[in-house]
């Protein structure tokens, strides 16, 4: 097995693999498992939307395994939810409200465990635009 025993400070032996023992997803080398072509419309609206989620985040290595996982989840709802409301755009009769509004609401879900509701933005003007504005200097002046 090409696994390193760690033994921490508090004596608990823990497993450590080495990145060539991982899997090419974990290592982030890969965005799918083999065999999924990512060139599809489908692979590439997914790396978009999760792009997305992971900058609004902080970025890739500022989030947690947890996060990263719960963002890939969402981003596949994301897709699977466009591709059902295309669908019903094409009113061709193959939409299918159940499973659709089920995904929507995991969707939610997820996305409010990721921390995506609404925040308040500080609009606070800081002690060089109040000037500026109250008095008419411009912010570099002095």
């Amino acid at each position: 097995m090409n696994n390193h025993v760690k033994i921490s400070h508090d004596s608990s032996v823990e497993s450590v693999k080495k990145p060539t023992a991982r899997s090419r997803v974990t290592n982030r080398k890969q965005t799918f498992l083999p065999d999924v072509d990512g060139r599809t419309r489908e692979a590439r609206r997914y790396r978009d939307v999760y792009a997305g989620l992971v900058a609004h985040l902080g970025g890739e290595n500022e989030i947690t395994d947890a996060e990263r996982h719960l963002a890939k989840r969402a981003a596949s709802l994301v897709v699977w939810c466009e591709v059902e409301e295309g669908k019903l755009a094409a009113e061709n009769g193959d939409f299918d409200i159940g499973p659709y509004v089920t995904g929507v609401n995991a969707l939610r879900r997820i996305l409010a465990d990721l921390g995506l509701e609404r925040r308040a933005r500080d609009v606070t003007p800081t002690l060089e635009q109040y000037a500026a504005e109250r008095y008419g200097r411009s912010e570099g002046a002095r």
